[in-house]
């Protein structure tokens, strides 16, 4: 079976099936025809035959730091709600936080000649970026921003020091934190800058000490409470980066006998699951994972269309959810 014999069983012409494989414009009178005839056939288009005419593989890769991830997985759920509609297929790299294995990945999909590259990265060391300006096939980075590519990023600064402010006009004034680390630029450094500008510009100048980093688990953020709890014994606010670290914090303070929001208030960022399901719910920050995807994937869309020539940077907004 090939598009002529589809063409003839559908009563239309090769270029309509072409335009339909390639979704470009058919009639509906058309397109109804022909998807009849291919599911009568079972008829699928060789992917080698397209890629040797149109030099396109129709392949995105896609590389995230980890899938046991809210935030990652609606980012995921972002880009395949419009990778579906246009035809291309996903790959997906999973790098278990490594950004040594992201490098890896990198270069692979550039070796298997994807179309292009959406990057969910952590870490840009000189030796990341100097892999980045080699490839030879468009990427978009989600979640980080990095001068001269195309980017859809958070607005984790502000986020941050509004949800400190929050905090401190509900007459919290003994806070701490449990960061990142200070490489993930996102949720690492902005996040903490934004605490820490809330708090001095609050007069709370001592309050930026207080201060600890977590790895992405519930296990770190509980073993990191103890940690800041040690040094800071009468907190009254505690803000964490990530909703699951705030989680294993409240666990280490319920354990502790610490009354939450009695005796202290927790807020983590992110806004998932975990965060309304926590006894009592994570007071969090929303920001707009799955829309982030969406873009990441249009804006690579773009660029493969040769509709957008200059990479673009698009900053998302957020809300604080209490």
């Amino acid at each position: 079976m090939n598009i002529a014999e589809i063409a003839k069983l559908a009563g239309v012409s090769k270029a309509a099936v072409s335009r339909y494989f390639n979704h470009g414009y058919i009639s509906e009178e058309k397109r109804e025809a022909i998807r009849k005839v291919v599911e009568e056939t079972g008829y699928r288009p060789s992917i080698q035959a397209q890629t040797l005419r149109t030099k396109k593989t129709k392949m995105i890769g896609v590389i995230v730091p980890k899938i046991a991830s809210a935030s990652i997985g609606r980012v995921v759920e972002g880009i395949l709600s419009v990778v579906n509609e246009s035809g291309y297929q996903m790959l997906l790299a999973v790098t278990q936080n490594s950004p040594k294995k992201e490098m890896e990945y990198l270069s692979a999909f550039d070796d298997k000649q994807v179309d292009g590259v959406i990057l969910a990265a952590t870490v840009f060391s000189a030796e990341y970026k100097r892999i980045l300006k080699k490839l030879s096939v468009p990427v978009v980075i989600v979640g980080q921003q990095l001068s001269g590519y195309c980017c859809v990023f958070h607005d984790d600064y502000h986020a941050s020091y509004d949800l400190t402010k929050l905090f401190l006009d509900q007459g919290r004034s003994k806070l701490g934190y449990i960061g990142a680390i200070q490489q993930d630029k996102a949720v690492g450094a902005e996040r903490y800058r934004g605490f820490k500008d809330a708090v001095c510009d609050s007069g709370y100048d001592e309050l930026e000490e207080n201060y600890v980093i977590a790895s992405f688990t519930m296990a770190s953020g509980y073993e990191k409470a103890g940690e800041l709890f040690e040094k800071c014994r009468d907190l009254d606010g505690l803000i964490c980066a990530t909703d699951t670290i705030a989680a294993g914090a409240v666990q280490y303070l319920r354990e502790h006998g610490v009354k939450i929001p009695e005796e202290i208030l927790v807020a983590g960022q992110g806004d998932s699951e975990l965060a309304r399901v926590t006894a009592p719910p994570l007071i969090t920050v929303h920001y707009s994972y799955e829309k982030s995807g969406e873009l990441a994937v249009q804006m690579l869309m773009d660029v493969l269309e040769k509709k957008e020539a200059a990479c673009k940077e698009v900053k998302l907004g957020y809300s604080i959810v209490t």
